[in-house]
């Protein structure tokens, strides 16, 4: 692999990972609902899925998710389910303040990187993303050990500095939205967009 290849495949990386979907919706309510820790959690359950899928598709194991289907599918909805729960219990909520997020960090943040980890695997097409992506930059039968370990710093380096950037920014305006008194709406806001994300990975094809 290249320089110009690995330049290339971190460009794009980097343009895919900050496209909106249902992991910037999770990373984006997790750290403005609670604290730029959990955020942060969240961005390295995604990272941790992303390179799971990145080495699956690596070693041409493209085979085995289709053997698994069924698991893939439990998680998918489970996913999809936690994402539902979660943003009901925000609008349900919506009286509490940050202060009350902020107690339960510790078990929180181990909840929030759990919550990275399923909803990421729950969307199994990013394994057959990164099956077909990746030939376009480099000979995956012919990569070597240091190719790899490229392509798995550039997969961690892209996926998690973005979801970092949302989570610090979601953190920044919802500390400007509690002095401004509109906590209540960006928590009815933010479960709204759960709950649709939920029901959008659930229903999807």
């Amino acid at each position: 692999m290249n320089l110009f290849d690995a330049a290339a495949l971190f460009a794009i990386m980097i343009m895919l990972a900050a496209i909106p979907s249902t992991s910037v919706a999770l990373v984006v309510t997790r750290a403005a609902t609670m604290n730029f820790a959990n955020g942060a959690a969240v961005s390295m359950g995604i990272v941790l899925g992303d390179l799971v899928f990145a080495m699956l598709a690596i070693l041409g194991l493209t085979a085995l998710s289709e053997m698994m289907g069924t698991f893939f599918l439990v998680i998918k909805f489970a996913a999809g389910i936690y994402l539902i729960g979660f943003g009901i219990s925000l609008i349900r909520n919506r009286a509490k303040t940050l202060v009350c997020a902020y107690s339960g960090a510790g078990s929180g943040i181990c909840a929030s990187f759990l919550a990275g980890f399923v909803v990421t695997l729950g969307d199994v097409k990013a394994l057959f993303f990164y099956a077909s992506l990746f030939p376009a930059f480099v000979e995956v039968s012919a990569l070597t050990l240091p190719d790899i370990s490229i392509i798995l710093l550039i997969t961690a380096v892209t996926v998690g500095g973005i979801k970092l950037v949302y989570a610090y920014t979601a953190t920044k305006i919802m500390l400007m939205g509690k002095e401004l008194a509109i906590e209540n709406k960006a928590r009815l806001i933010s479960g709204s967009l759960m709950v649709g994300a939920g029901t959008y990975l659930i229903t999807k094809n």
